[in-house]
């Protein structure tokens, strides 16, 4: 059952963080436009195979200046209820003309050895330590836990281009190799949080008609930064966990 547990938790729950100050920077016909540093709580309830579980999510999203290179870095940590630390996972990198770019993604899973995934910047190549695969980096590549924050970015830089049916799309790697992801904007929406009640811009990234991949959710409340207040993964069997914006500390 522990297994059972943790083996859904860590392959659902997505990893974010990170700030200072907002950054702009114009580039690629775009402005880089970072959501100020923060530490995010969540609040989370899930259920596996019929039975319900409750936990929390810790984030924290933090920018800044090394010798004149504007750095991030995304540090998460999830706890359930019973089970303790099923969770650790970061990504940290600089800042480019595409917005954030990893230079080293780390997670720990309960059961599992810690996996590094490395952006190598000069011979250009994604390299993991769960495989021998390798990626040619060609800007703009993220990882499984920088990915949400760089929607973020790219939401806070041109709000009045993400409109219902816009699609948004990112290279994303994770342990062992990377895949295209793509944001469909669905809507807006109303999410009640224990901060108050928050209209929030609804994505969803689906996976591919023949995967059996998890789809992800993701609201983003434009009056609180962008900030994600609420994610929602979702197995093709019906179990789920939810994610839900409980405070913020900047």
């Amino acid at each position: 059952m522990f297994l059972n547990y943790s083996s859904f938790f860590t392959r659902s729950l997505f990893s974010f963080l990170a700030g200072i100050t907002v950054c702009s920077i114009a580039v690629a016909g775009n402005e880089i436009n970072l959501a100020p540093s923060a530490e995010l709580h969540y609040l989370i309830k899930a259920k596996q195979k019929g039975i319900p579980v409750s936990g929390e999510a810790n984030v924290k999203w933090q920018l800044a200046n090394v010798n004149d290179t504007q750095s991030y870095s995304v540090i998460t940590e999830t706890r359930v209820i019973l089970f303790g630390k099923i969770l650790d996972a970061s990504s940290f990198g600089h800042i480019d003309t595409h917005g954030l770019a990893p230079e080293k993604f780390i997670e720990k899973r309960f059961g599992k050895t810690e996996s590094t995934t490395r952006f190598d910047r000069n011979t250009k190549t994604i390299h993991f330590t769960e495989s021998t695969q390798t990626y040619t980096i060609k800007g703009g590549e993220q990882d499984r836990t920088s990915a949400t924050w760089q929607l973020v970015m790219l939401a806070r830089a041109a709000a009045d281009k993400f409109i219902t049916g816009s699609e948004w799309k990112m290279f994303v790697a994770g342990r062992r190799d990377a895949e295209d992801w793509s944001f469909k904007v669905v809507g807006t929406e109303n999410i009640v949080t224990p901060m108050g009640e928050f209209s929030a811009v609804h994505f969803v990234k689906a996976p591919p008609p023949d995967s059996k991949d998890q789809q992800l959710e993701i609201w983003l409340a434009p009056k609180l930064e962008w900030y994600p207040v609420r994610l929602k993964f979702s197995d093709a069997d019906g179990d789920n966990v939810d994610q839900i914006l409980d405070s913020i500390r900047k």
